[in-house]
């Protein structure tokens, strides 16, 4: 069972001490757990934390949940982040994952030299990728311009298209 360290906000709003989440208690879609979720839905007390596709392998951060609550997540090794996990369960109140949507980049290279060339600086950036026919498809976990920008400092961008 997840710790509970968190305190309310004293008059005239000092931070709280976060809720300290240490172990992943389930999953939403789990029968068991969801009964008792749903039971939990009708006070509104289901609490969630946003979590970008990259930041899943992370298993310390700190993160504020869509109700305000801050939390740390502390998760054993054992443990992996994902959709749907349970992060607390109480009574009165659960704390759900939420992955966002992961977006991408595709590139198209202009020819087989530019696309070996792609590939290498894709794999020594560490980009994570995915491939479909002549496109390599890059998991965006920052800002368009900040990946063509790369590109362009490696001298590629101007041998590969973005595709809309």
């Amino acid at each position: 069972m997840p710790r509970f360290e968190a305190r309310r906000a004293a008059p005239g709003g000092a931070v709280s001490a976060p809720l300290v989440l240490a172990s992943v208690v389930g999953d939403r879609t789990d029968p068991a757990l969801a009964e008792r979720l749903h039971a939990i839905a009708h006070d509104g007390c289901i609490e969630t934390i946003e979590v970008a596709p990259a930041e899943l392998p992370r298993r310390r951060f700190h993160a504020t949940t869509d109700a305000g609550t801050p939390c740390f997540v502390e998760l054993p090794r054992t443990e992996r982040l994902r959709d749907g996990a349970v992060l607390w369960l109480d009574g009165t109140r659960a704390v759900v994952v939420r992955v966002g949507e992961q977006r991408w980049l595709p590139l198209r290279p202009v020819d087989v030299a530019a696309a070996i060339e792609l590939g290498h600086l894709a794999g020594a950036l560490h980009w994570r990728v995915r491939f479909d026919g002549d496109l390599l498809w890059v998991a965006l976990d920052g800002p368009e311009d900040a990946y063509l920008a790369r590109l362009r400092e490696l001298r590629v961008r101007d041998r590969v298209s973005v595709v809309d």
